[in-house]
Order: C-alpha cells, then sequence, then structure tokens
C-alpha cells in the first residue's frame, strides 16, 4: 500500500442491514508532514510537472479513481 494511503477499520454493528465494509482507507496529503517548504527542492521537469499538477515531486499525491481501486487491491 502507498505510504499515503491510510487504512481503519470501522466499527460494524450487528444490527447493521448493509453488508458491512470491513477495511476503509483515505489519502494524507504530503503537505501535512512538510511544515515550511525548503529552498532549492528538486523539481519535476515542466511537462511532467504539468502531468503529475505539482512542480515539486515531494508534494506529489498518485490519484486513484474507483477503477483504479481495484487493480491495486488484486495487485496486493
Amino acid at each position: 500500500m502507498h505510504p499515503q494511503i491510510r487504512a481503519y477499520r470501522p466499527y460494524v454493528s450487528p444490527f447493521d442491514p448493509c453488508p458491512p465494509q470491513a477495511v476503509k482507507t483515505y489519502v494524507v496529503p504530503p503537505n501535512l508532514f512538510l511544515g515550511y517548504q525548503p529552498p532549492n527542492l528538486p523539481q519535476f521537469p515542466p511537462l511532467e510537472a504539468l502531468r503529475h499538477g505539482v512542480l515539486w515531486p515531494i508534494l506529489y499525491s498518485p490519484y486513484h479513481g474507483r477503477g483504479d481501486r481495484r487493480e491495486t487491491r488484486d495487485a496486493e
């Protein structure tokens, strides 16, 4: 699992009529752990920065849509 993705197990009530989701995941943004932006951070080349949506690799957080998540689970 990617280090920016965290998981937890929610409480499942015995009276819940819906099928329980045993594990839920969420993404922790990388800027939470950076504080102030240090000078002279490495940067993506311009085209790669546009592709990633951010200039600095340390602030890059990959996005996986619903279809991509299923592939990630299968790979684990």
